[in-house]
């Protein structure tokens, strides 16, 4: 059976249209860039994921990597959400005897010797250079998934998104958890090769995989930033043309 003969009949089921191809489903008067959890405990010398013994090489070349993508992301129209944790608390508001018990076997200390994302610190601080400015929605979670009693469903759909590129860390854990229940919620998901980054190759190149094969399609930065160039250049012929006759 062919690709083509697949996509009409998928077309011919669908209630609306698809958008088939990366240029259709990044188009930015329906596209987020949801940038995931690039905070100091998860990215930064001394925070968590350094503390627990983690190679931070792929995490700092995947920050450095994104304020070009946010910047070109903003150009284009596309909005762009800032997702951040907050775990620990005092007193304790968030993390479940399960959560606690998972933390004790496996985390080395973190969440229940040391706090993790504890609100107004430095380790939950946004790291790097891409950071939220004045009118980016910021969504603050509790838990691995973006959604999951948070208000980026509601941010998604004021703005009839339709398709999310999913940037961040860790690739595998809560970018991973994103994408899956984002497909599930009926969002066209667009996952960032080199745009996301975990802390183990063999793990990241998995869940590339998995997501490709179950869940959304697999792009990198550039393959979306070209897609995006000439949509900002239309965007900035039409200002410039306003800006000169507004009447």
């Amino acid at each position: 059976m062919t690709d083509q003969l697949s996509f009409d009949a998928a077309a011919a089921l669908s209630s609306r249209p698809l958008l088939a191809g990366l240029e259709q489903k990044v188009a930015p008067e329906h596209t987020a860039l949801v940038v995931i959890d690039v905070q100091n405990d998860f990215c930064a010398p001394g925070g968590m994921m350094d503390r627990e013994g983690s190679d931070l090489t792929a995490v700092q070349e995947m920050a450095q990597a994104l304020p070009r993508l946010v910047d070109e992301a903003r150009r284009a129209g596309v909005l762009v959400v800032f997702v951040r944790n907050v775990y620990n608390t005092e007193p304790n508001r968030y993390l479940s005897d399960v959560w606690l018990e998972q933390a004790a076997r496996r985390r080395k200390g973190s969440y229940t010797v040391s706090a993790v994302c504890a609100p107004d610190s430095w380790e939950g601080d946004f790291y790097g250079e891409a950071r939220p400015v004045q009118g980016d929605p910021v969504v603050t979670k509790h838990r691995f998934s973006s959604f999951y009693n948070t208000d980026l469903e509601t941010v998604l759909r004021a703005r009839s998104i339709r398709t999310v590129v999913l940037a961040g860390v860790a690739s595998n854990v809560c970018v991973e958890t994103t994408a899956r229940e984002a497909f599930v919620r009926d969002y066209y998901v667009v996952f960032l090769s080199d745009g996301t980054a975990t802390y183990d190759r063999s793990a990241h190149e998995a869940t590339l995989r998995v997501i490709d094969q179950f869940f959304g399609q697999v792009a990198s930065i550039d393959q979306v930033i070209g897609c995006w160039t000439p949509r900002r250049r239309e965007r900035a012929t039409v200002e410039d043309a306003y800006a000169h006759n507004p009447s």
